[in-house]
């Protein structure tokens, strides 16, 4: 089965070719939120990606180019921005993307709108489907995002059920547009907590490369370690602390978060794509 799944991960690169240009569309997730880089600007697993993309690029002058001009050829766009809602989006970053056209779209979005009392994950599902189809007729590849299993995640997993219709509707819609999935349900390792910030709400700079190198593995591109590789042991915490650990992140996090969400409020009012145009890395 392994040997098999190997195949058809290698089939999507093969029958889309040489990727040299990628655009990023989404919320946070795809922002990088959770994963600061040295300058303050977040990096996350979308950059971390373009990376190794950038790295499969034949370098034109071998021989006599300095290491690294391969990276020149490759060019990325990241539109996506924190909180936004996929109708937000589908307005702000799928034309945006369309006009740059670029060979590899990665789509993730209506993790926001899932969450939200009162949303029906087949009507956003409904929605994330007309713009895979808007985005399929200008790009070269669509990869679509499935959610996290939230099993672990507290407050979010008694969303579980909602995530796990949306998740199935998003592979349903992949199979019809002909689109890679980067599957993060079965990313086993990501149920480990240290694959997440401190908010609990976004991937840790671990989890943002893991996810990185499952991306990569969809496009059948060979990564440099196994993104599901068991985490290092560690110490067993005791209930005290874990007690005094949850109660912190409760006023230090989630008391904002809903006092946003009462308020109209998103973490993404007057914020602005990190990098909107295809540049070199």
């Amino acid at each position: 089965m392994a040997d098999d799944s190997r195949k058809n991960q290698r089939s999507v690169i093969n029958r889309h070719g040489v990727i040299g240009s990628y655009a990023a569309i989404g919320d946070s997730f795809t922002e990088g939120v959770g994963d600061p880089g040295p300058d303050g600007t977040y990096v996350g697993w979308a950059d971390r990606f373009a990376v190794l993309l950038a790295d499969q690029l034949p370098d034109p002058d071998a021989g006599t180019s300095t290491e690294g001009s391969a990276h020149g050829n490759f060019r990325y766009a990241n539109l996506a921005v924190r909180g936004r809602l996929l109708d937000q989006i589908v307005e702000e970053q799928v034309p945006r993307a369309k006009e740059l056209a670029p060979d590899l779209v990665s789509f993730c979005a209506g993790g926001n709108d899932i969450i939200r009392p009162g949303t029906d994950p087949d009507d956003v599902a409904e929605r994330f489907e007309h713009a895979v189809a808007e985005l399929a007729e200008s790009v070269g590849t669509v990869l679509v995002t499935t959610g996290f299993d939230t099993r672990g995640v507290p407050v979010l997993r008694h969303l579980r059920g909602k995530i796990a219709t949306y998740t199935a509707h998003v592979r349903s819609i992949a199979d019809r547009y002909d689109c890679p999935v980067l599957d993060l349900w079965s990313l086993r390792s990501v149920q480990d907590r240290r694959a997440w910030d401190d908010d609990r709400l976004h991937l840790s700079p671990e989890g943002h490369t893991r996810v990185a190198l499952r991306a990569a593995q969809v496009l059948g591109i060979d990564v440099p370690a196994d993104p599901d590789q068991e985490w290092p042991p560690q110490v067993q915490r005791g209930t005290l602390e874990v007690r005094r650990d949850d109660i912190h992140w409760a006023r230090e996090y989630l008391v904002p978060w809903i006092g946003r969400r009462l308020r109209g409020e998103s973490s993404g009012d007057h914020v602005e794509a990190k990098r909107p145009d295809l540049l070199p890395l």
